[in-house]
């Protein structure tokens, strides 16, 4: 049974801001349409054209859903703690007591996480979910007093479980869709983005769909390490080539070195803000419920984000989130945030 913890973390000296900076230039043309400029972030730029690797791990047959249907995560306990009043021996108060949330992001997913060169700081909606946990936890009221307490660690795709898994991070929030692999590797808050697969291609390109790609064996351009690359091998005859982080993908586009990339539609809305050479088309191929991941172990934490989760979603915070970052790139109005599902139980 998995019990709230009853000693401090074990966590490395204090400190702010962004605590890891990857490699080699990435070069980003146009602004969004929204006002806020493209990322300017520097990635590693390995790239392999392998297929997706078979996940090591594999969802018990008691706990396969069918599509579209997302898997549980746990009910909160009651109502959110009242802000800098966490539990005795919680996840929660080790935090409060080390002064910093450990959190792993992209910095180069506009939109929902990237690098605003202007001023060298993160944002996105997903930095803003990220703010509103740490509101709660140290009791704070704005934005400058949260991301004090934020200490950052910029990752790529394939490295969101290892880094949780290694408690070098308490929280990752970036586009992590939820899915039963993975349930059995970390925890997950309750959904709080729906998103779907698309693809991504030149403004004068014939391609449409991902149909249209597969039959015309291209080259389609795709992250590693995301559920993406999995859903990608549904379609054999298209060519796969594997980068590390996204925004590797549009730089090979913009080369000609691809004639596709597939990924989040929130994600690719996001590239083609960057690049208006480039649109989105063809209808969702997937359903992706994006989550917050924690340590498996920390049960109590997942319950406790999952109640601030819920106050946002009736309080009118997730909706000002997403009228600030994704009307109208990606839609014209607000929806309805998309609803908890809860139901897992402690083993």
């Amino acid at each position: 049974m998995n019990r709230p913890m009853k000693r401090p973390m074990k966590r490395p000296r204090k400190r702010r801001g962004i605590s890891a900076v990857l490699l080699v230039p990435v070069v980003m043309v146009a602004c969004s349409t929204t006002g806020r400029l493209p990322s300017a972030v520097e990635v590693e730029a390995p790239t392999t054209t392998a297929g997706a690797t078979p996940p090591a791990v594999e969802c018990p047959a008691d706990q396969q859903l069918p599509d579209g249907v997302t898997q549980p995560s746990y009910a909160p306990d009651g109502p959110t703690p009242a802000p800098g009043k966490m539990p005795a021996g919680s996840t929660m108060a080790a935090i409060k007591a080390a002064g910093v949330l450990r959190v792993g992001i992209s910095a180069d997913t506009l939109l929902f996480s990237s690098l605003d060169p202007q001023d060298n700081v993160i944002k996105g909606f997903d930095v803003d979910v990220l703010l509103e946990v740490a509101k709660a936890i140290f009791a704070v009221d704005t934005e400058a007093e949260a991301r004090q307490h934020l200490d950052i660690t910029v990752i790529p795709y394939r490295e969101r479980l290892p880094k949780l898994k290694a408690d070098e991070v308490d929280l990752v929030a970036h586009t992590m869709t939820i899915n039963c692999v993975r349930w059995q590797q970390i925890a997950f808050s309750s959904e709080y983005f729906h998103a779907g697969q698309r693809v991504l291609v030149k403004v004068d390109s014939t391609y449409r769909t991902i149909d249209d790609l597969d039959s015309a064996g291209a080259t389609v351009c795709v992250p590693d390490g995301s559920t993406n690359q999995e859903n990608l091998t549904a379609y054999p005859n298209a060519v796969a080539v594997v980068r590390t982080d996204i925004s590797d993908c549009l730089v090979d586009l913009q080369q000609g070195q691809v004639e596709a990339i597939t990924g989040d539609d929130t994600v690719l809305a996001g590239l083609a803000a960057q690049d208006p050479a480039t649109k989105v088309v063809g209808p969702q191929f997937s359903n992706e419920p994006y989550g917050l991941g924690v340590r498996a172990d920390r049960v109590d934490f997942v319950k406790f984000v999952n109640s601030v989760i819920e106050d946002m979603r009736t309080d009118g915070r997730w909706a000002a989130i997403y009228e600030t970052w994704l009307v109208p790139s990606l839609t014209d109005t607000v929806p309805d945030p998309p609803a908890a599902r809860y139901g897992r139980t402690e083993d």
